[in-house]
């Protein structure tokens, strides 16, 4: 995430002088990951309201609340490739970003098995023998670590090539079912289809990531680090020019409806533009990703159009903040949305709330989308400062355990 000032469209040297983050990065994810608590908002505050995805039931509103989210996880993992092969040309030696990506992996999966998913669930904190394990974002992108720390003593351009494969031939497999592979069924859905997983009697894993397209993202994303090592001009063309490729290559397939999505949509009824929008995340199909980074790149090359002390004012200053430590942002928000729907389902229902889950709702049980923007603003500002107090904390100091948080 760092690069030297130069002039002219040569690479430029990371180890020269004075280096600087590259601000637009910490910018877009930051944008995202705020994306990202509106849509756990929705998951906390708006049991009642249904499948923001289903077009027989959802509105205009909140089927853009749930989609406007689908650029987050694809964002983040494309630039934690970004930001990892960045990181590795200040000077580091192939063997020593292999061996942060394969420890940080690890401790993002660890994460997501203990701190992670008592975020979501309360009840899970109960759950002592682990017999059901949800496994989401945090477990992928550390998988998605783990793997690129052996891909990083590959040629980079050898790497961006396998992502880019994975990107777009993973939907070739969408026909092979789990259920015909016999023992290795579960590993098939570890890797490619959204499902259950059985990992000893009593206890199953629900795989909600599936990882293949997920390590695609990431190798595409470190292999894209090159890029962000050119000359600003260089580097916002080169954002543009691929990020408006794979917009064109996104309508191109989605028009076709033959590849790039298990899910065709169809030009009947009055949500057909919906039904374009609505490729499948899990996993994310070619469609999915090519909707959602194509338009990401370009706005990064918009972003790294902004001089710093632009960027720094309000309110990029907020986004630039939460780019910084998302990993601490994440946390913290699961925490404070789960908190702020327990106290409000305690007053509403008293200890009846207790009772309650997603699927079980009183009547009067409907919450909408109010609260849900409500709790979202407020989620947001309350972590503001002290993501920001932790921002300055990681700026200052260098003790080598703060690049796990």
């Amino acid at each position: 995430m760092w690069y030297a000032r130069g002039v002219g469209e040569r690479p430029i040297n990371l180890d020269a002088g004075r280096s600087e983050r590259l601000v637009s990065i910490d910018l877009l994810r930051g944008l995202v990951i705020v994306l990202m608590a509106l849509d756990h908002a929705r998951d906390y505050y708006g049991l009642s309201i249904g499948d923001p995805l289903d077009l027989a039931t959802t509105t205009p509103l909140l089927f853009m609340t749930r989609w406007v989210t689908h650029f987050c996880a694809p964002v983040f993992v494309f630039l934690a490739g970004t930001g990892a092969y960045l990181w590795g040309s200040r000077g580091k030696s192939r063997a020593q970003v292999a061996a942060f990506l394969l420890t940080r992996g690890v401790w993002l999966v660890f994460l997501e098995l203990t701190l992670v998913r008592w975020g979501w669930f309360v009840v899970q904190i109960a759950d002592v023998d682990y017999s059901f394990v949800f496994v989401q974002v945090i477990w992928a992108l550390g998988w998605s670590m783990i793997v690129l720390s052996v891909l990083v003593f590959l040629p980079p351009p050898l790497i961006g090539a396998l992502g880019v494969a994975m990107i777009a031939g993973h939907n070739a497999f969408d026909w092979v079912d789990p259920a015909d592979l016999g023992a290795f069924g579960g590993l098939w859905r570890v890797l490619h289809v959204q499902g259950p997983v059985p990992y000893r009697p009593g206890g199953v894993v629900y795989v909600q990531y599936p990882l293949v397209p997920w390590i695609g993202v990431m190798a595409a994303g470190y292999a894209f680090g090159r890029v962000m090592q050119l000359a600003p001009g260089a580097r916002q063309r080169i954002c543009a020019a691929v990020g408006i490729a794979m917009v064109v290559g996104f309508v191109s397939l989605r028009l076709w409806n033959g590849y790039g999505d298990p899910s065709p949509w169809s030009r009947e009824g009055s949500f057909s533009t919906f039904s374009f929008l609505n490729t499948t995340k899990y996993p994310p199909s070619l469609d999915y990703l090519l909707m959602t980074l194509g338009p990401a790149l370009v706005v990064l090359g918009v972003l790294d159009r902004l001089p710093r002390t632009t960027a720094e004012r309000y309110p990029g200053r907020v986004f630039l903040t939460f780019g910084r430590v998302p990993l601490f942002f994440y946390v913290l928000h699961l925490y404070l949305l789960q908190l702020g729907a327990i106290v409000y389902m305690y007053a509403r229902y008293g200890e009846r709330a207790f009772t309650f889950g997603p699927n079980n709702l009183p009547a009067d049980g409907y919450i909408g989308l109010a609260p849900v923007y409500l709790a979202w603003a407020c989620v947001v500002a309350a972590l503001y400062p002290v993501c920001r107090w932790f921002a300055t904390v990681k700026a200052r100091r260098r003790e080598w355990w703060l690049a796990y948080l």
